[in-house]
């Protein structure tokens, strides 16, 4: 539909109330082949009202091979084809991938290390440890490490082994990717599935933070809420030193969604799928083009883990740097790595059945419960951790996937706060010096490539990330475990 898309009647999305917290869009017009489901309370499905976020959600309803429904989650907002906070599962024979459901930042995500400091105990050398962090850590639009290069050869074999290629070399311990999910590495990438511009835009970005919403935050445990799964994931104490690191596959990532947004656009015109928004462009999943594309987002994905991976390498040295002692003296080990832009081939109970299918989960976290195969040895008592991280300055949080989650979500749950305002409307309101004032008057060190990334990511741009985990808690598709909050934050 392309510009026309963008008129349409927003309150003509009809609602049924479940409960508090579910609301049931039925199939109300042609095309639709299941209901959509929006996890929300009164007052974040009142924002989802005001822009395209229930109307997306409605589109994503049309996708050949989709069961059950397409889920909207409390953190749901208006995004590129799904909305951002989107999860829809179809059938692996049958149904259809989309790019739109995983979305340009494949695999942004966040990894969470422990320590064993705590917050008396930091303060002291918490200016100099967050300049060391943000000098070793490139950061903003088109940052990146001047003493560290990668060739085109070691491109290829960083995309396809993904956070061991890093570990092979020295940028990792041993045990990192036991506690990454996919263990750091989608078993199916393909390099030779992704463009020259895609390589050429990631060559010189591993190891950087990046711009936007992406962020490196020293913090600390405020309250701790399920003191048995916190202390099997390595959170003692309140008060405890975290590090938490949020960010994705840069410009790596961003090309290959552009690049097969338009491979799947001719797809969807070449197998006659009939769709509400050209934004869904999607291809057969046993389609070569569908195959193609998922080959090169796992090298996308893979990407974004070995980031995150080269970032905490970095963080680590930057301890040692600040302290002149081992890193290992300090604890600093990786408590989990999520991914919250991915699609993945899963089997899910469906019907009663034991369903394979493509999972699409774009501004979601993947939720598994206690017992499953996929929750690293360690944590499989407890269930797989989830992070939500909140927006600049605000509260992070820890929790733990659930059984129900297999149940109403496909193993999902929020991945943050979700946009209350879009980034101009910020930068009209805001002031990225202000920010930063407001910032530092309530304790927090920050350091930051760009005053105006400060005013776009302000904390009224968001919403309460709080509220959208006391959903996501109350619902029973994740458990609180901890929350934490900032002592310095590190911006592009």
């Amino acid at each position: 539909m392309g510009k026309g898309a963008r008129r349409h009647p927003l309150d003509k999305v009809p609602l049924e109330k479940i409960d508090n917290y579910m609301w049931r869009i039925p199939k109300y017009k042609p095309g639709m082949r299941v209901p959509g489901m929006v996890f929300a309370n009164e007052s974040l499905l009142k924002k989802m009202l005001t822009d395209r976020t229930l109307w997306q959600c409605t589109n994503v309803t049309h996708l050949p091979g989709i069961y059950k429904y397409a889920v909207t989650l409390p953190d749901g907002h208006e995004g590129y084809g799904f909305p951002i906070g989107g999860v829809a599962a179809t059938d692996y024979d049958e149904g259809v991938i989309s790019p739109g459901g995983v979305g340009y930042d494949i695999n942004c995500g966040v990894r969470l290390l422990t320590t064993n400091l705590f917050e008396q105990q930091l303060r002291p050398k918490l200016a100099q440890l967050t300049s060391a962090i943000f000098k070793n850590v490139p950061s903003g639009l088109g940052s990146r490490r001047k003493d560290f290069r990668i060739t085109a050869g070691d491109l290829n074999g960083l995309v396809v082994k993904g956070v061991q290629w890093l570990i092979d070399r020295g940028l990792g311990w041993t045990d990192d990717a036991e506690h990454c999910e996919e263990r750091g590495c989608m078993k199916n990438a393909d390099p030779g599935k992704v463009s020259t511009t895609a390589k050429n835009r990631g060559l010189t970005q591993i190891g950087t933070l990046g711009s936007g919403n992406h962020f490196l935050e020293i913090q600390k445990v405020d309250k701790i809420y399920n003191p048995r799964t916190a202390k099997v994931f390595g959170i003692e104490q309140e008060g405890q030193v975290m590090v938490m690191i949020h960010c994705g596959s840069r410009g790596f990532g961003h090309q290959v969604c552009s690049d097969y947004l338009r491979v799947m656009e001719r797809a969807a015109q070449k197998y006659k799928v009939a769709l509400p928004d050209r934004e869904l462009a999607c291809a057969p999943g046993s389609s070569n083009e569908a195959g193609d594309y998922f080959q090169a987002m796992a090298c996308a994905v893979n990407y974004a883990f070995s980031n995150r991976q080269a970032i905490m390498h970095w963080v680590r040295q930057s301890f040692q740097q600040v302290y002149h002692k081992d890193p290992e003296k300090f604890g600093l080990k990786l408590v989990y790595d999520v991914a919250h832009n991915i699609a993945k081939v899963e089997t899910h109970q469906i019907n009663g059945d034991k369903k394979k299918v493509w999972v699409h989960r774009k501004g979601a976290t993947r939720a598994f419960p206690p017992g499953h195969v996929e929750v690293p040895a360690d944590y499989r008592s407890e269930g797989q951790p989830v992070l939500i991280p909140g927006s600049m300055g605000t509260s992070s949080w820890v929790l733990v996937g659930a059984e129900k989650a297999m149940e109403l979500t496909f193993g999902s749950t929020a991945h943050g706060a979700g946009r209350m305002m879009s980034r101009s409307a910020a930068k009209r309101k805001y002031w990225g010096g202000d920010v930063k004032a407001a910032l530092e008057k309530r304790g927090m060190v920050v350091r930051a490539a760009s005053a105006v990334v400060l005013a776009e990511e302000a904390d009224p741009a968001y919403k309460n990330v709080d509220v959208v985990v006391e959903v996501s808690d109350q619902i029973g598709i994740a458990s609180k475990v901890a929350r934490l909050v900032p002592l310095a934050v590190v911006k592009g």
